[in-house]
């Protein structure tokens, strides 16, 4: 009788989700559809025991359309490589905790445990500066904690997107002009007096269109992104800060993009991402946890989720 197909995700809170919109419970279903198990745990519930990772998990089954809307079995503790595959779904920040979660999942995979995505690539493939690797898909781009060099920046194009290495959501990114009286108080408090890296870019204009996330599984895109239009008067698209969400499919420029993007998130075991795209340009590629699958897949009657499973499910053994 061949094994039972166990899928751990660890992720926050899962009362706290928003079943609505949140692609987590996207992938708990479609691992659910299958039959397959899931163990759901946060990232505290990770211990390592004379090389050993174990977690007090719980069995999880969604109720769509009931209330509530899932079961949750009692804690065990178990050695975590009981599971099949790990889903890695834990929000930013990403910190030193986090970067320990990473170790643990790392010893998990090399007792034959796939962990998507690959713990090595979460902690080498930040989110910003990833998108350096990819100079002919990106605007002009600095990264510095260098006011000089930041200065001479705006200089040269005149109207710029400024934000940190370590932000999600749209949080603490700052439009600056060269006419821009609060320049160098935007450069201080984001370098911290010249101590911390940030990223510039040229500003894109396109950004009032939307800007694009395009989902990548097994470095293949998704045949639509979702457009995150800004707010009036806003530069930021985030849904977190206040943009709305538009279907769209792909443009020759933007499966370009995913062509240059798709085969070394392959390389590097990352299953699935988002890459942020505006106007012609790449911006970001998410790796972390990614979102939208469950606001595309409703415009779009796709199964992003399932394509997920589909690739899990061809690395697991026979």
């Amino acid at each position: 009788m061949n094994k039972p197909i166990v899928i751990g995700i660890i992720m926050d809170p899962i009362e706290q989700i928003n079943i609505v919109k949140d692609s987590t419970w996207a992938m708990i279903l479609a691992a659910q559809k299958r039959g397959w198990q899931v163990r759901y745990m946060q990232q505290v519930d990770l211990f390592t025991r004379d090389g050993i990772v174990y977690a007090e998990s719980q069995l999880v089954k969604l109720l769509p359309g009931q209330d509530p809307w899932l079961e949750l079995s009692p804690a065990r503790a178990h050695e975590l490589s009981e599971c099949s595959a790990i889903l890695m779904r834990k929000d930013p920040p990403f910190n030193l905790e986090y970067i320990y979660t990473t170790y643990m999942l790392e010893l998990v995979e090399r007792q034959g445990t796939l962990v998507v995505n690959n713990p090595q690539s979460l902690r080498d493939c930040n989110e910003k500066f990833f998108t350096t690797s990819f100079p002919q898909c990106t605007p002009p781009t600095l990264v510095t904690c260098s006011a000089k060099q930041l200065r001479q920046f705006i200089q040269e194009h005149g109207d710029c997107i400024f934000k940190p290495l370590d932000g999600m959501g749209g949080a603490s990114i700052f439009r600056v002009q060269s006419n821009d009286p609060n320049k160098g108080v935007i450069i201080e408090t984001l370098t911290q007096y010249g101590t911390t890296s940030i990223m510039a870019q040229r500003f894109i204009p396109e950004i009032s269109e939307g800007d694009k996330r395009i989902l990548m599984v097994d470095g293949n895109p998704a045949p639509y992104a979702l457009a995150r239009i800004p707010l009036a008067g806003e530069t930021r698209g985030n849904l977190a800060a206040g943009g709305t969400g538009k279907g769209v499919a792909l443009s020759d420029r933007d499966y370009w993009i995913c062509e240059q993007v798709g085969p070394v998130l392959k390389e590097k075991g990352i299953l699935f991402a988002g890459l942020d795209v505006i106007g012609d340009y790449l911006t970001e590629i998410n790796v972390t946890s990614p979102t939208c699958i469950r606001e595309l897949d409703r415009q779009f009657e796709l199964d992003i989720a399932g394509d997920l499973m589909d690739a899990i499910e061809l690395r697991l053994p026979a």
